[in-house]
């Protein structure tokens, strides 16, 4: 009877049933961490990185036009005299527009003219205009060309100026002259050594060509070597031409 009557009660007293959520106290509250920001969508991540690749593009962009544009205002001037000097190429080219640069290419063993050079005017139309009235004319007897350098060098070209910045030079040394267009520096090198102790050799060559410039230089480790090679070489003939071989 007793637990019926208790079982009666039970029922008929209503659950108790919060209906908010129960609040921490202060000191529970500092022991909980709760993040600063929130991780960004990944439509703005990727905006971003669209904006920023649109960017990097119109930067590469404007560089590549900056540099064609150079090239388009450079002209390479060749056969020209060995007399012909930087202020003489600027006055003459600046009878067609405005002369940024103008330089004489110089050999820098002998300190004469490679009788080739290079004028940057200060526009395209400049540039043009140049090619258009100097090319082909005559100065000091020869006809010069005259055209943009718009062709890179080609790998073999960077190997022929890598392998002439790694010539050994020497106080010892000879100039050889003259040159048929065929001989190479391991032809140069290999008759020198016939007649002494070759340190190294090498042909000259135009850079926006590789063509052969018509003379080299050759690197002794004595000056008896030097004095046998101008004995022993000078107006020999080397692949149907007579050496021209001095003390450089």
């Amino acid at each position: 009877m007793a637990a019926a009557t208790w079982l009666s009660m039970a029922s008929a007293t209503p659950m108790y049933k919060p209906t908010t959520s129960p609040k921490l106290p202060p000191s529970r509250l500092s022991s909980i961490s709760m993040p600063l920001s929130y991780p960004r969508p990944v439509s703005a991540l990727r905006r971003k990185r669209v904006f920023s690749t649109k960017a990097q593009v119109q930067v590469q962009e404007a560089v590549q036009g900056g540099k064609q544009n150079e090239i388009e205002r450079r002209l390479y001037v060749g056969n020209i005299p060995r007399t012909c000097n930087n202020e003489e190429l600027a006055k003459m080219f600046g009878e067609c527009g405005t002369v940024e640069k103008a330089e004489v290419m110089y050999d820098k063993y002998t300190k004469r003219s490679r009788r080739f050079a290079f004028v940057t005017m200060s526009t395209v139309d400049d540039a043009q205009a140049a090619i258009e009235k100097i090319n082909g004319t005559e100065i000091g007897g020869r006809v010069i060309k005259v055209n943009i350098t718009e062709k890179p060098l080609d790998v073999s070209g960077l190997n022929r100026l890598t392998e002439e910045a790694e010539f050994i030079d020497s106080q010892y040394k000879v100039y050889v002259g003259n040159l048929a267009k065929t001989v190479t520096t391991e032809t140069l090198k290999k008759k020198f050594a016939e007649k002494g102790n070759v340190l190294d050799a090498k042909v000259t060559r135009i850079p926006e060509t590789g063509k052969s410039g018509g003379y080299g230089f050759v690197s002794f480790s004595s000056e008896a070597d030097v004095e046998a090679a101008v004995s022993a070489f000078n107006n020999v003939v080397l692949e149907g031409k007579p050496m021209r071989v001095n003390v450089a």
